[in-house]
């Protein structure tokens, strides 16, 4: 018994785990061997190429193309058209599938439309990053980065609010009034 949805026009190749609540909508691609996680949504037009891995409530927009070597852990946001890489050196004429980079989203980051994730650059937990951005480089957990390439310009809080931090390097998130320092130019949750 399907535990999940997939749209008549979606592809779903053999071999995949899909979790329970999950939705597949129109001409989107789940190739072989994919684990893909519970509630999550994958929008029109998405390829998931083989042997991707997506945690349990991811959400990806439209137009997304996610290749193998790239794991997002629970709780991503993928913005519509945003793509990921996995060979830092392709030819068309040279073979390079052995030679795939991985990439790792952490819990609760979210990427903006028309980013560029370059692979091999992880992306630290609910770290933010801007529309049209071209990660280079690892970016740590909660940084807000834009910009080609991607810098940073700041830091977030789990909920998405911009953080300022006080003299003493803390701050508090507007919404959820959760507590965050920065220490040595690295953010973390106090509990």
């Amino acid at each position: 018994m399907t535990t999940y949805f997939a749209h008549e026009t979606a592809v779903v190749d053999a071999g995949c785990t899909i979790g329970e609540g999950t939705k597949i909508w129109h001409f989107s691609h789940i190739m072989p061997n994919c684990t893909i996680g519970e509630r999550c949504n994958i929008g029109q037009n998405v390829v998931v190429s083989p042997e991707v891995i997506l945690g349990n409530n991811v959400k990806i927009q439209n137009n997304v193309s996610i290749y193998t070597g790239v794991i997002c852990e629970d709780d991503v946001f993928l913005g519509p058209s945003m793509v990921f890489t996995n060979v830092m050196n392709p030819r068309s004429a040279v073979n390079r599938r052995d030679q795939y980079s991985k990439t790792v989203v952490r819990k609760g980051a979210s990427i903006g439309a028309n980013a560029t994730i370059v692979c091999g650059n992880d992306i630290g937990e609910y770290a933010f990053i801007g529309a049209g951005s071209v990660v280079t480089k690892e970016v740590p957990a909660y940084a807000l980065v834009v910009g080609n390439p991607a810098r940073k310009i700041g830091w977030m809080s789990a909920f998405g609010h911009r953080l300022t931090f006080d003299e003493k390097g803390f701050a508090t998130c507007p919404e959820s009034n959760e507590r965050y320092q920065l220490t040595n130019n690295l953010v973390k949750a106090l509990k």
